[in-house]
């Protein structure tokens, strides 16, 4: 199996939810503790927490499980930063990775199975890109071989990685996520979250 790191992305100020998403209260955890414990359920590693509008609280939440946390002082100029940070760091701590998986923290159905799929998938599809799909789109997570870090660590604004799938259609395999598209970024979805 591919050595495959994995950042979570989860340094939002969450300016529509009015408090942090990333603590939101989600089966007996937090939504990012929910999906820490799943990717590290997996067994992949290095596993990477990119920090920005409350590092101390995302921190705290986070004491004595195995992964790095990383500030990224720039969180305010979007997701490009965050998985510039995120990466960046990968690399200098662990320059061996064969690739890397880009998640969210704010996606509940989230599970291990479903990254390990998208390990399984690179390896055995030979593609450079192996992305997640839902609600007639595609996205997080999303896996990423070596073939792509430099143009990744190239990403600026608000420019997410989806930019280099719609760059490179005839080199990326997906997988099917379907609630992939269930995230939390208002009090309804919130609402509903902690209903289910």
């Amino acid at each position: 199996m591919s050595k495959t790191g994995v950042i979570i992305l989860a340094a939002g100020n969450s300016s529509r939810l009015g408090r942090p998403k990333q603590l939101l209260p989600y089966r007996g955890r937090t939504l990012l503790t929910h999906t820490t414990t799943e990717i590290l359920h997996t067994g992949l590693t290095p596993v990477l927490v990119v920090t920005g509008a409350f590092h101390t609280e995302v921190k705290e939440s986070l004491q004595g499980q195995p992964l790095d946390i990383i500030f990224n002082p720039a969180w305010e100029e979007g997701m490009a930063s965050g998985i510039v940070a995120g990466l960046s760091n990968l690399l200098s701590l662990h320059p061996d990775v064969d690739a890397v998986i880009i998640t969210v923290c704010d996606q509940p159905f989230i599970s291990s199975a479903l990254l390990l799929q998208l390990v399984g998938t690179f390896d055995m599809s030979g593609k450079g890109i192996v992305a997640c799909t839902y609600a007639d789109s595609v996205g997080t997570p999303v896996l990423f071989g070596r073939s792509y870090f430099e143009q990744l660590l190239a990403l600026t604004g608000s420019e997410g990685a989806k930019k280099l799938l719609k760059q490179y259609p005839d080199d990326f395999a997906v997988i099917d996520f379907p609630d992939g598209d269930i995230d939390i970024d208002t009090k309804e979805d919130a609402r509903k979250l902690m209903g289910s």
